[in-house]
């Protein structure tokens, strides 16, 4: 089977992207990386992508319009030949048009269980509201800020002496494992079903 294209795009260290870009390198991934892309020219994941040989793209979003910024972008999608897109602490809420072209294949992590804490302050709110657990959702991107199929979870179990920045680390953890399984299953689904076809 051949492996799906798959771009990132990231706005910091990028920790996801590196274990997306390792997950592909085992022998049961569906897919390859073939761009890390970025609004901050001086995010870390970018240096991360270049030392493992990743072509790389960055445009700063500053004094560019939602929809021009988000064109160049999939400027570069398209001209790596990616067919699918993963966002793994991409801090940019995308329009709509872009997120509609790319229904179906597009991806994202969020930190809580959804549908529950959708936005910020994640693990700050699953404390405050005596949750047991907490945990990391992939699901596909929709024009409404975390509101798409959730593909996958894993939860974490929430101590007593927990705070959001020491359950923020294990949930990290967390996401490393989950975002390269559900993302190879999915496409891994989508392939199979195309060959039926």
């Amino acid at each position: 089977m051949q492996k799906a294209r798959l771009a990132i795009f990231i706005s910091g260290t990028g920790s996801n992207m590196a274990a997306l870009t390792y997950a592909s390198r085992l022998p049961d991934a569906n897919y390859e990386v073939v761009l890390v892309a970025s609004n901050d020219e001086n995010a870390p994941g970018l240096a991360f992508a270049r030392a493992e040989g990743i072509a790389t793209f960055s445009l700063p979003h500053k004094g560019m319009s939602r929809e021009d910024h988000d064109a160049a972008m999939e400027r570069a999608v398209r001209d790596a030949g990616a067919e699918y897109i993963a966002l793994a602490g991409y801090m940019r809420i995308l329009s709509p048009g872009f997120v509609e072209r790319w229904a179906g294949r597009m991806f994202n992590i969020h930190p809580s269980l959804l549908p529950k804490y959708k936005g910020l302050d994640t693990h700050a709110r699953a404390i405050a509201a005596g949750d047991s657990e907490a945990g990391v959702s992939v699901h596909l991107v929709t024009p409404e800020l975390d509101d798409g199929e959730v593909l996958g979870q894993l939860k974490v179990r929430i101590t007593t002496d927990d705070t959001a920045e020491s359950l923020s680390k294990r949930v990290l953890i967390a996401e490393h494992q989950l975002y390269p399984r559900i993302l190879s299953d999915y496409l891994a689904r989508r392939s199979e079903a195309a060959d039926r076809l």
